[in-house]
């Protein structure tokens, strides 16, 4: 227990020196019995904007009324997000990954500039979850991660349709299997309210990983955006972090190497997102723990895929809800000694604890039981070879082909790659090389969802292989290798591919090679001059000259 639950914010307000502060915040409604209490930040990301966050602002009042009935004083800060879904394939999905950097930072300071005792921090779109991870390990005081939950899943001729649909369907009428007038009326249908995007894409992975990691209370992340539970969760949030502190449990407590890996082993089984290799990373870097993107091949390679979600199985985040939600995931993972059962959660209990609380469905089949697993194996793998010596993500969800050799195409941008699937300029058998996407180059590391979906959409899915120094969406399905580091404005060998070079994916032999003889390759390399910085100023060149690579997460520093 600690000696003084308000530590911090007592600096801030105790004292006759501190009447000017007082002062401003009794202007905005607080008042002297307010201040004697353990001030709590309620940060969230609400923007007008899009989906993801739209519901946040709601929640934030739900949180700070369980926090005032616990005993505290909560303040809401608000800082930005970037939508990817709407971003995508332009010039704005720069900003998606650098606004990660950006929500950590600005939370960090409003924390240390406010005095804050504890926080509960509200997320949605991908890249605010692990800059919530990321701000709570680096500031170190109690925390309590909450997610603003899912959309519910769209309706179109009888089905559930999601985002995916709509960015496979431009795929489809590029290619004449649909008319423009049926992907208006899939856009129309496909995001019905507000809420994070509806299967295991990014959001959904990164949220699901926080109850693993022990920082989100377990079972809550599931809970749709528009349910009704949303709004208890959000106050028993609100609640919980109080106890937080009164217990002193800080999130450096809590995120610990068995935590990480944990958190690697609920994305690997439930075939989720690759960018959870980059945030995994970047949490682990503020939170001190020693973590590297072999890690990540290593406990898939030992986790059975047993969440059948899209964008490789069949059912969306709120099928995996009504089946039992993480805490059944949990338990399947306790059983079979996948998990490190032993690590502490935000609620004081183990997750084997949590584990045994789980309800599961009747007749459920969304989460499987490991003997009856998808695939043996999980959905992540790291590959390396002379095309990426630091390593590239790739996402196999138990399906795709496992090796792929073919010739080269090479493309300087995501831009240009999109205009040549869109104009029938990519064939069977090819691979779509897209380069300085990467953190430094783009600068930003844009996903590649519209290129991927286009691909799929245009038939090509099962045909064609895909490397990039950039992202992928989590929505993003094929043989697709992500994150080849090092990149390509580093002086990375992706910058060295040819056209018609023969490249080959290997996944069995964890392999990417460049099949060119090594006096070849030198000769390329002594050649080879960086291109000119894209930003000559403002927040994207300094992400360009601060960033790291994306082996190491893409932090800044």
């Amino acid at each position: 227990m600690p000696s003084d639950p308000r530590a911090r914010s007592r600096i801030l307000v105790d004292g006759p020196d501190r009447a000017p502060a007082r002062s401003y915040f009794k202007s905005v409604g607080f008042d002297s019995d307010d201040l004697r209490r353990p001030l709590v930040m309620v940060a969230h990301e609400w923007i007008g904007t899009m989906p993801c966050n739209f519901n946040q602002r709601e929640l934030a009042q739900r949180v700070m009324a369980g926090v005032r009935a616990a005993g505290g004083t909560p303040m809401e800060v608000n800082t930005i997000s970037i939508s990817d879904g709407i971003s995508m394939g332009t010039e704005g999905m720069k900003a998606s990954l650098i606004s990660r950097e950006l929500i950590a930072d600005s939370i960090e300071l409003c924390a240390i500039g406010y005095s804050f005792d504890a926080m509960v921090i509200i997320v949605g779109c991908d890249k605010t979850i692990p800059a919530a991870a990321m701000a709570a390990a680096r500031l170190n005081i109690p925390t309590v991660v909450l997610y603003g939950g899912s959309i519910a899943p769209g309706k179109y001729k009888g089905r559930d349709i999601t985002i995916q649909d709509v960015f496979e369907g431009v795929g489809q009428v590029a290619a004449k299997t649909i008319t423009e007038q049926e992907l208006v009326a899939i856009e129309d249908a496909a995001c019905p309210g507000a809420g994070a995007c509806g299967a295991q894409y990014t959001a959904n992975t990164m949220a699901t990983v926080m109850d693993f990691l022990g920082l989100s209370a377990m079972g809550t992340t599931t809970i749709g955006a528009t349910d009704p539970r949303k709004d208890d969760a959000a106050y028993r949030a609100g609640e919980l972090v109080m106890d937080v502190l009164r217990r002193d449990l800080r999130p450096r407590d809590i995120l610990t190497r068995e935590a990480f890996e944990n958190g690697i082993a609920c994305a690997a089984s439930t075939g989720g997102s690759t960018n959870v290799v980059l945030h995994l990373l970047a949490i682990a870097r503020e939170a001190g723990v020693p973590l590297n993107i072999d890690d990540f091949d290593r406990v898939s390679e030992q986790t059975p895929l047993i969440g059948d979600l899209r964008p490789g199985g069949r059912y969306v985040a709120l099928d995996m809800d009504r089946a039992g939600g993480t805490p059944l995931l949990a338990q399947r993972l306790v059983d079979a000694g996948k998990l490190h059962a032993n690590a502490i959660t935000v609620s004081g209990r183990t997750i084997a604890e949590e584990a045994a609380l789980a309800r599961e469905a009747p007749g459920q089949d969304v989460i499987l039981p490991v003997d009856q697993a998808l695939k043996a194996t999980g959905g992540l793998v790291i590959l390396k070879g002379n095309l990426a010596p630091e390593g590239c993500v790739v996402k196999v969800a138990g399906h795709e082909r496992l090796r792929h050799s073919g010739p080269a195409r090479v493309f300087e941008s995501e831009e240009e790659t999109f205009k040549a699937v869109s104009a029938g300029q990519i064939n069977a058998g090819e691979v779509v090389v897209i380069r300085n996407e990467g953190p430094k180059g783009g600068p930003g590391m844009r996903e590649m969802l519209g290129v991927t979906a286009a691909l799929v959409g245009a038939g090509l899915g099962d045909a064609v292989a895909l490397i990039t120094d950039g992202r992928f969406s989590g929505a993003t399905r094929g043989l697709m290798a992500g994150h080849v580091a090092p990149e390509a404005a580093a002086g990375g060998p992706i910058g060295l591919v040819r056209e018609g070079d023969t490249i080959t994916i290997d996944v069995t032999a964890r392999a990417l090679t460049l099949e060119i003889d090594a006096a070849e390759f030198e000769r390329r390399r002594a050649a080879w001059q960086p291109r000119p910085a894209k930003y000559a100023r403002g927040a994207f060149a300094k992400y360009a000259t601060l960033v790291s690579s994306a082996s190491e997460g893409a932090v800044t520093s």
